[in-house]
């Protein structure tokens, strides 16, 4: 008998086992995590305890942290103003970029509550514009603190009293955007020394930072006044990334009112985009990045970056190479709707591999909460990865494909190239959009990888590919994402 009831319960246990091998009908589970009574939950930042605990900050100046094993909120910190950026020293310590300031601040009794706020550096310009948000920060393999300010907003007008050196030297008030204190629309560094370096300038509203795996500076731009569809940056000491209006704090601009300067001065004195991010076609207002990492279940994309977009329920999927000493890439949806929210503003990974995503919609469109997303062992059908090539193209996918059977190339596969104005102008139109007539394409490596080839390929283009009713082999499965947005910074 006994025998009988071992074995019942090892074919039980085998059928369990099976059963859990099952593939998952999604590829990502998207859960909404419960959030405290009467808290109004725009999240302004989100990281991670090294013992597991999600720490968020809200744009109202609380600093809330959740037990995922418990579902409990405890307050950490009050009072702060706008705190927009954090980065986690250990369980007692963060460091908080706030409106005014970046401020340490400590809980130095074990009792969970903050009891300690030391400002660590606000030494740039406010004029109490409501658009002087602020970013960061974030840390490189040399201990070094990147920071990211904010152009100010003519929508807001300048007080009474400033902080820093006024320049209203004709420079930029009454502008779109504009810096007449310092470092507005610049990213600082401050060094494990303390030393307060201004990096690199040009920005309007970078409201996303990041150190990559290679130890790269990416920087996230919104679009606005000479910023035609937004952007990512790879960010370098000494660089200028296009708004004009920072240049007045550039200690070699000698040049008088930046915003006076011809607009092909500007446009070949500028470093250009890294990714362009096409409006209304990927993303509208892009905010922080992070690597895909080991232990998220996403290893088929382990390495590419994932970015927050405000506009609409979705977060996008950049993929970068280097192609002649030049960062560039391309950036495809990653996750559309799927019970995701607006407003995505803040990103984090869980010891556990899971994605958290804060959302907001302080002013801006928009959601508020917090929503876990969780991948399955179910892997989407998607582009992997995409190369660029001497003459066109090599797309990746996450599984084999097939070519649809007695269908003509354009029917299924439309290339279209185009690149947006640089100008003082609000956003900008595409410009010269036209189709690319795709000279062939092969299949190769057990049809993993599609090689389009084309007549060239263009500098400063970005290369819009539609890829419809093309399917997994032996599978039902279509394209989860069926657009990748190539940015050619440098040809091969």
């Amino acid at each position: 008998m006994k025998s009988l009831i071992l074995l019942s319960s090892l074919v039980f246990s085998l059928a369990l086992c099976q059963s859990t091998r099952k593939e998952a009908p999604e590829s990502y589970i998207i859960e909404t995590i419960p959030m405290p009574e009467g808290l109004t939950a725009e999240v302004a930042a989100l990281e991670f305890l090294p013992d597991g605990r999600l720490v968020a900050a809200f744009m109202r100046g609380e600093i809330m942290i959740f037990d995922p094993q418990k579902k409990e909120w405890k307050l950490f910190a009050t009072g702060l103003q706008e705190p927009l950026g954090m980065l986690v020293v250990d369980e007692n310590e963060l460091l908080v970029m706030q409106l005014p300031e970046l401020t340490r601040i400590k809980d130095t009794d074990g009792d969970g509550l903050a009891d300690s706020y030391e400002t660590v550096y606000d030494g740039f310009g406010m004029t109490g514009n409501y658009h002087e948000f602020t970013y960061g920060p974030v840390k490189d393999k040399q201990g070094n603190l990147y920071i990211a300010l904010n152009s100010s907003s003519s929508g807001g007008g300048i007080a009474e009293e400033v902080r820093g050196e006024l320049n209203m030297d004709g420079k930029g008030q009454g502008r779109a955007m504009f810096s007449v204190v310092p470092y507005r629309g610049w990213v600082i560094k401050i060094t494990p020394q303390g030393e307060v370096v201004p990096f690199a300038s040009g920005f309007r509203s970078p409201n996303g930072l990041l150190i990559d795996d290679h130890n790269r500076l990416l920087v996230t731009d919104n679009q606005g006044d000479w910023v035609g569809s937004s952007h990512l940056y790879h960010v370098e000491e000494g660089g200028f990334y296009g708004h004009p209006a920072s240049l007045v704090w550039d200690k070699n601009w000698h040049n008088g009112n930046p915003f006076e300067w011809p607009v092909d001065s500007l446009n070949n004195l500028r470093e250009k985009p890294t990714v362009i991010f096409p409006h209304n076609v990927i993303a509208n207002s892009p905010t922080q990045p992070l690597v895909i990492r080991e232990g998220m279940h996403m290893d088929h994309f382990k390495g590419q970056l994932i970015v927050g977009e405000m506009n609409t329920e979705r977060l996008v999927r950049v993929m970068l190479e280097e192609v002649n000493g030049v960062v560039q890439g391309a950036v495809t949806p990653f996750i559309d709707g799927q019970g995701l929210r607006k407003g995505n503003n803040r990103l984090a990974i869980a010891p556990d591999g899971s994605l958290w995503v804060g959302q907001s919609d302080h002013g801006w469109l928009g959601d508020r909460g917090i929503q876990k997303i969780t991948a399955t062992n179910k892997v989407p059908f998607d582009v992997k990865d995409i190369k660029l090539d001497k003459d066109g193209f090599d797309l990746t996918f996450t599984k084999g494909f097939s070519v649809p059977k007695g269908t003509d190339l354009s029917s299924w596969l439309k290339i279209k190239k185009y690149h947006y104005h640089y100008h003082a102008k609000y956003g900008s139109d595409r410009v010269d959009e036209q189709e690319v007539v795709v000279k062939g394409f092969k299949p190769k490596a057990g049809n993993t990888t599609l090689s389009l080839q084309l007549d060239e390929v263009n500098e400063g283009s970005i290369y819009e590919i539609t890829i419809d009713t093309l399917l997994a082999k032996g599978q039902q499965d279509t394209l989860t994402n069926k657009i990748v947005a190539y940015t050619v910074k440098k040809a091969r």
